[in-house]
């Protein structure tokens, strides 16, 4: 497959994944186990491509005021260790698509299936749940080389917190520094990142641009929840069946 042709799915994906909130990480691990990226790739790889989409709807985020900070700096302090210390992990060949892939199944299963807080009231949360929430979060984030913000989503609806719009309002900011700390655990660990990464760069900014413009506008509840699982599912019926 040939380089611009990933650029161009790894945009696709990144506009679906940035309407519901989230960077893309899934779908990029996706799109790259379709292509036969090498597992030592795939993680730093994905992790750039979420820094940028995650960036851009940070930015889009923070400029309408729709970001729940002191939930957001609750669930992401402790996370930071985490997923730099998941970043350090080594996992390799059929484990780590196993592992993944289960794990975003497991989450898109948790989200479709919790229909009471789609018009969820004020967030209801202490320091330790949301520390403990962050925390896992984080760690599954630099392990996977996924961002962490569907794990993130998955549990502020399960836990009733966040409504699928304000879970997908904090996903983008958590999953931009989780993002940062994985990469930084797994260039220590030695991983690389792909030599095109640049490219598939601009593909998941262009992605993130136009799919976050869409999420703002015109996404009800039910639509980001059940977009979210969809996509998940997609994701992780992918990894499992690489």
């Amino acid at each position: 497959m040939s380089q611009e042709l990933i650029s161009l799915l790894i945009a696709a994906v990144s506009l679906m994944y940035a309407t519901v909130g989230q960077a893309g990480g899934t779908a990029f691990l996706a799109v790259m186990a379709f292509a036969g990226f090498a597992p030592s790739e795939m993680r730093t790889t994905a992790l750039l491509l979420n820094i940028v989409a995650a960036g851009y709807a940070t930015w889009r985020l923070h400029d309408r005021g729709l970001i729940d900070w002191n939930l957001l700096t609750r669930l992401t302090l402790p996370s930071l260790l985490a997923a730099f210390g998941g970043g350090l992990l080594t996992v390799s060949g059929r484990a780590y698509f196993v592992l993944t892939g289960t794990l975003l199944i497991i989450a898109a299963a948790l989200i479709a299936f919790r229909r009471s807080e789609d018009n969820v009231g004020p967030l209801r949360y202490s320091l330790v749940p949301a520390a403990l929430v962050g925390l896992s979060s984080g760690f599954v984030s630099g392990l996977s080389g996924v961002g962490g913000g569907v794990f993130l989503t998955a549990q502020l609806l399960a836990f009733k917190w966040a409504s699928p719009r304000g879970a997908a309002a904090i996903s983008p900011p958590f999953i931009l520094v989780n993002s940062i700390a994985g990469l930084a655990g797994l260039l220590i660990a030695g991983q690389r990142l792909s030599q095109a990464a640049p490219l598939y760069a601009c593909g998941a900014l262009f992605g993130s641009v136009v799919g976050t413009t869409i999420g703002l506008r015109w996404m009800s509840q039910q639509a980001t929840r059940y977009m979210l699982a969809a996509v998940l599912v997609f994701a992780g019926v992918r990894l499992l069946a690489r």
